[in-house]
C-alpha cells in the first residue's frame, strides 16, 4: 500500500473529453471531497503516522453517539467514510482541517487509484477465468464444467490454487499510474484518463504520489 498523503472521492461515471490537438482522450469524472481531517496520528501515541478524514457528509440525526463525539472534535456532524492515509510529516495537519483537492492533485501527475471492483456473484469456469467448455454436440454431456480437478489415490486432495467455479470481483483493487487530465478545484471534480476500478458512486481512494 502507498503510504502516500491522498483524498476520497466517489466515482460519477466516464465521458470523453478533447485535447488542443483535438484528440479524445476517455476520462472518469471523480467527486473528489471536500475532506476533513478528523484525526491526527503519530507514532507516538499510535504507533504509526497517519491523519484520519472523513468524506460524504451526514446528518447528525443519522450518527450514533460515540461517532458524534469523534465528529464533534473535528467541528463536523458527521461523515458516511471514514478512511486513513499515511503520512510522513503529521505534524502538518491538524483536526479540522480541510483538505484541499488542488492541494493534493495537481493536472498531469500519476496517482494510484483505489476501489471495490464490480461484484458479478458466483461463476462457473467459463466466464470467471475463461474457459473453453467441453464440445457444444447434443450428445456431449460435458459442456460448462470444469473437468478433472484433482488427483485420486495421492494426494488425495484438490491441490490449493485450482481455477474453480466462485465468486467473481468485488474485489480492493489498486490501480496504479493513472494520469490526472484536470482539477476543478470550485467544483470538487478531478477527471483521470482512462477507467478506475468500481462502479458508479462507488468510494475511491486516490494517493498522491
Amino acid at each position: 500500500m502507498p503510504k502516500t498523503m491522498g483524498i476520497l472521492g466517489k466515482k460519477i461515471g466516464m465521458t470523453r473529453i478533447y485535447n488542443e490537438m483535438g484528440n479524445v482522450i476517455p476520462v472518469t469524472v471523480i467527486e473528489a471531497g471536500p475532506c476533513k481531517v478528523l484525526q491526527v496520528k503519530t507514532e507516538g501515541t499510535d504507533g504509526y503516522n497517519a491523519i484520519q478524514i472523513g468524506f460524504g457528509e451526514k446528518k447528525a440525526s443519522r450518527v450514533n453517539k460515540p461517532l458524534a463525539g469523534h465528529f464533534e472534535k473535528a467541528g463536523a456532524t458527521g461523515y458516511y467514510h471514514i478512511r486513513e492515509f499515511r503520512v510522513v510529516d503529521p505534524s502538518q495537519y491538524e483536526t479540522g482541517q480541510e483538505i484541499a483537492l488542488d492541494a493534493v492533485l495537481q493536472i498531469g501527475a500519476s496517482v494510484d487509484v483505489q476501489g471495490v471492483s464490480k461484484g458479478h456473484g458466483f461463476q462457473g469456469v467459463m466466464k470467471r477465468h475463461g474457459f473453453r467448455g467441453g464440445g457444444a454436440g447434443h450428445g456431449s454431456t460435458f459442456h460448462r464444467a470444469p473437468g478433472s480437478i484433482g488427483c485420486s489415490a495421492w494426494p488425495s486432495r484438490v491441490i490449493k490454487g485450482k481455477k474453480l467455479p466462485g465468486r467473481m470481483g468485488n474485489n480492493t483493487v489498486l490501480k496504479k499510474n493513472v494520469v490526472v487530465v484536470d482539477v476543478r478545484s470550485e467544483e470538487n471534480i478531478v477527471l483521470l484518463k482512462g477507467p478506475v476500478p468500481g462502479a458508479k458512486n462507488g468510494l475511491l481512494k486516490i494517493f498522491s504520489k
